[in-house]
């Protein structure tokens, strides 16, 4: 099966060796975004909401420029430097997904890449 690599303007560049998405069959593997802005590769300005917002918005544009949607993903995995951030998760993901729901994890982890609260990733299946 052949593999497709996903890369858009409207998401931040990869920041190491990786492809923003890969497509394989109707399959997408959504790298892990962190709240970068895309011009300026810079983290957002603003409180957790702000960041978590930044994620969801490159996730989209990935998603998009893969063919699909938000809609699509079946699994989505959340990293929080601070697990008390994880009902601002679920009130974000409320404007970003309707049911039924993508399966999710949440881990608390020490750091992330550039000092960012907060990096999710998604597998979507395209209808």
């Amino acid at each position: 099966m052949s593999r497709e690599i996903i890369s858009t303007e409207q998401a931040p560049e990869a920041i190491g060796t990786y492809s923003q998405a890969v497509k394989v069959g109707d399959t997408v593997y959504l790298s892990g975004q962190i709240p970068l802005v895309p011009e300026t590769m810079a983290l957002v300005a603003g409180d957790i909401d702000a960041q978590i917002r930044q994620v969801f918005d490159n996730l989209t544009a990935v998603a998009t420029a893969a063919g699909g949607s938000l809609q699509e993903v079946v699994k989505l995995n959340v990293f929080l430097t601070d697990l008390s951030h994880f009902p601002n998760v679920n009130q974000m993901m409320a404007e970003y997904f309707t049911e039924p729901y993508p399966a999710r994890a949440a881990i608390g982890v020490a750091e992330l890449p550039k000092g960012a609260a907060v990096e999710m990733d998604a597998i979507l299946v395209l209808a």
